[in-house]
């Protein structure tokens, strides 16, 4: 088990900021859905979260939520939970442990008292549990289940991310993105009748505009760290700072603080900040965040002065939000989101982009979380893991979950990683 004692260092002002604000919202949150019962909404993190966003309706990210339980300690309960209900040991802890929380039933136990009744809840199907876990979870809530397709691709683009802000409509298949606007018309149908609000398509335009200009400030940032020498941003400090206005794109506080965190980290680099004072290696870090025990990534610096120069959350901001020709801001949206899954997990998209952020950020060595489960996050993994090998970038597959703790022992995976970089980085130095 992880030492819940330990805890991960943090440089960055703004970092403090967005930790802040989150924890501001949670509370304002709980209050809108648990105290007020206003409509609010339990969506997956690939789905379309400007949808609700545009209709001024709360929205809960089930991955947030799972990683919210489990840093209150809760996982080892709720996947008990799911068991006992006869749910399979190896299911996805990511996606189902919000599931596992309300069939617990425990409002003396759950965060909040447990989610009440969403509006709805919408996933994309991705993998075979996104099904399952989601309509099981709206018979438990007595809500609506909303289920977007996932159709494949006939057009592979292995270099997707060259021109996926300018020419998104040739680069995820008109026939796909046409499908996703059919089904995103349909959800707002759903959340007009349920509610009585109604979708206004020029405040989405207004997002989608803020939405562009917070991630073109993320991608400088992103861009920044790549060249800078020192790194002078760890991974435990890029992931909230980007993903925190993630839950906000398109707000004027998300906006803000992109450039608060763009503007700070430009300041180290020309100052020639470095996270440790002897960086000697540049890795990479490749699925989810380890979010039970972020410490990890610090003591790899401590040990062997190896930075975590790169992760997908901050990466992706530049070519997967970015959406120019906003004429049709639903359709923009719609590329956008079905096409999340398949650039972060499915080869030949995740490979190619991989390998290239790769040696653009100047890497020595990635490290790839393998969570036992969890068909998604893996399913493009070893083809990847190949790739990078192949382009002289040594990898190390870690098993263990973004979520679940319980058999996950810190040290012991210091030590193996610790003996990868002796053995693979430090040992081929000159």
């Amino acid at each position: 088990m992880t030492d819940a004692s330990a805890q991960s260092r943090k440089d960055l002002v703004a970092t403090g900021v967005a930790t802040a604000y989150q924890r501001a919202f949670g509370k304002t949150l709980q209050r809108r859905v648990v105290q007020e019962r206003e409509p609010f909404a339990i969506a997956q993190a690939d789905t379309a979260h400007e949808i609700f966003h545009a209709l001024d309706i709360p929205v809960v990210a089930n991955q947030w939520w799972s990683a919210y339980l489990s840093a209150k300690r809760l996982s080892g309960r709720y996947l008990r939970v799911l068991s006992d209900h006869g749910f399979p040991t190896n299911s996805c802890r990511y996606c189902s442990l919000g599931l596992g929380c309300t069939l617990d039933n425990d409002p003396a136990t759950a965060p909040w008292g447990g989610l009440p009744r969403p509006t709805v809840l919408a996933g994309r199907m991705t993998c075979d549990c996104i099904q399952r876990v989601f309509t099981h979870w709206a018979k438990a809530l007595g809500t609506h289940c909303y289920l977007f397709e996932a159709p494949g691709w006939t057009h592979k683009d292995p270099r997707w991310f060259e021109h996926s802000q300018n020419r998104w409509d040739e680069v995820y298949e008109a026939r796909r993105i046409d499908l996703h606007v059919r089904e995103l018309e349909g959800l707002i149908e759903l959340l007009e009748s349920e509610t009585g609000r109604r979708f206004d398509m020029p405040k989405l335009r207004a997002l989608m505009d803020r939405i562009n200009q917070q991630e073109g400030l993320m991608q400088e940032a992103a861009a920044m760290i790549a060249g800078a020498r020192p790194c002078p941003v760890s991974i435990v400090d890029q992931i909230p700072n980007v993903m925190i206005p993630q839950w906000h794109r398109g707000s004027q506080w998300a906006l803000d603080h992109a450039q608060r965190f763009r503007d700070e980290v430009k300041a180290r680099v020309d100052q020639g900040t470095g996270v440790c004072e002897n960086e000697r290696m540049r890795l990479m870090w490749i699925g989810a965040g380890l979010w039970h025990d972020a410490e990890f990534y610090n003591a790899l610096e401590t040990r062997h002065g190896a930075v975590f120069v790169w992760s997908m959350y901050l990466a992706l901001a530049g070519p997967q939000y970015i959406r120019f020709g906003l004429n049709d801001p639903l359709r923009a949206l719609a590329s956008r989101v079905c096409s999340m899954n398949e650039v972060l997990h499915l080869p030949p998209w995740m490979n190619a982009w991989m390998v290239s952020e790769a040696q653009h950020s100047g890497v020595d060595a990635a490290l790839i979380l393998v969570p036992s489960g969890n068909r998604q996050a893996v399913s493009g993994t070893l083809i990847t893991q190949l790739a990078l090998e192949a382009a002289g970038i040594p990898t190390l597959a870690i098993s263990a979950d973004m979520v679940d703790s319980s058999d996950f022992d810190h040290q012991t995976v210091v030590d193996h990683v610790s003996e990868f970089l002796t053995d693979r980085v430090e040992g081929t130095s000159p």
